[in-house]
């Protein structure tokens, strides 16, 4: 029988021989996507670079997927949150991720080497989530379900995270409410639909007539095409509409809620818009979504129960993020787009 000291003993020079290793691998530089300047897709160029040192409460994370967002590439032309950011040296963008965790800085209680977590690291600061390795703090991080993929849990993060706060934390939507919810085959609408229907609204989803069987799949009770006057003749006394879109999306709306109603946009309501709210006793706001490793313990609940499941439109190598950006600029992607980062 092996004595339980000498078993103590062998792990901790395990530890210490793997940490060395890792050490000596910090020595090496990381592949990373820099941001040089606001443009088009040729601002975003490969570099190598030093991989990022963790602090306090922080954790190192080797990226295994990453998935983008509208911001990323409103971002990347120079609007989205570029203001914030332009200082940074190097600038990475991006913000959502999965991979596993290669060190631990002090205070961290909740994770160790080796677990697998994901995440919406920073938002809305620098995520640097666009590399090989990211640092994240532990409070915007979750595990992830151990039969959930990379893929799916990348997916799973700035979009999903953005659903979770406005439907439950800020609308706080109820049993047997009306929802409204616009883009709901885009990357934020179809978790909206699942996280509403899950709990128990009657849900009405908008998208063009093209992804209306995708829309009722999420578990939507109704589609409506956004285009034409579909809307305003089926639509009325909604208790909340989630504006997922823009444009005029949010003047459509106002006449449709009951009086009292919620409307919440992601993409910016402007003060006209508020007034016009107002005077139909209608209460609108923007929500901007904020990092939490709260939420995303939730999220990941959800995930587990199989009440989430992401639609992921595409997979690309992580050399192929230009490509990804172009595709997500179309504006005709259903869910999300992932790309994979290969050891």
């Amino acid at each position: 029988m092996i004595e339980p000291l000498i078993i103590a003993v062998v792990l901790r020079d395990l530890q210490i021989i793997a940490s060395y290793n890792f050490k000596k691998r910090l020595e090496l530089k990381m592949k990373a996507i820099v941001l040089e300047g606001p443009g088009d897709i040729s601002h975003l160029k490969f570099k190598d670079i030093d991989i990022p040192e963790f602090g306090i409460g922080e954790v190192l994370i080797n990226v295994k997927a990453l998935s983008i967002n509208p911001v990323d590439t409103q971002t990347r032309r120079g609007s989205g949150i570029y203001e914030t950011l332009k200082n940074e040296s190097p600038l990475i963008i991006g913000w959502d991720l999965a991979g596993v965790i290669v060190e631990i800085g002090k205070e961290v209680e909740d994770f160790k080497v080796g677990d697998e977590v994901f995440g919406m690291v920073n938002f809305p600061g620098h995520g640097a989530a666009y590399g090989e390795y990211v640092v994240a703090p532990a409070s915007h991080l979750a595990l992830k379900p151990m039969h959930i993929s990379f893929v799916e849990a990348a997916a799973t993060t700035l979009a999903a995270l953005t659903a979770y706060q406005v439907i439950v934390k800020y609308a706080d939507v109820k049993r047997d409410q009306k929802v409204l919810i616009h883009g709901a085959s885009g990357g934020v609408g179809h978790f909206a639909v699942q996280i509403a229907r899950s709990l128990g609204a009657y849900v009405t989803g908008t998208s063009s007539a093209k992804n209306r069987d995708f829309v009722l799949s999420l578990g939507a009770h109704e589609h409506v095409d956004y285009n034409g006057s579909e809307l305003e003749n089926k639509v009325h006394n909604v208790d909340f509409a989630f504006d997922c879109v823009g444009g005029n999306t949010v003047p459509r709306s106002i006449p449709l809620l009951k009086s009292g109603g919620v409307l919440i946009g992601i993409t910016g309501i402007s003060e006209s818009e508020v007034i016009k709210a107002k005077q139909a006793n209608v209460h609108a706001y923007f929500i901007l979504v904020k990092s939490s490793g709260a939420d995303m313990k939730e999220i990941a609940k959800m995930l587990d129960q199989g009440i989430l499941k992401p639609n992921v439109s595409k997979v690309l190598p992580f050399e192929k993020l230009a490509e990804a950006h172009q595709l997500l600029e179309t504006g005709r992607t259903l869910g999300k787009i992932v790309l994979t980062i290969l050891d």
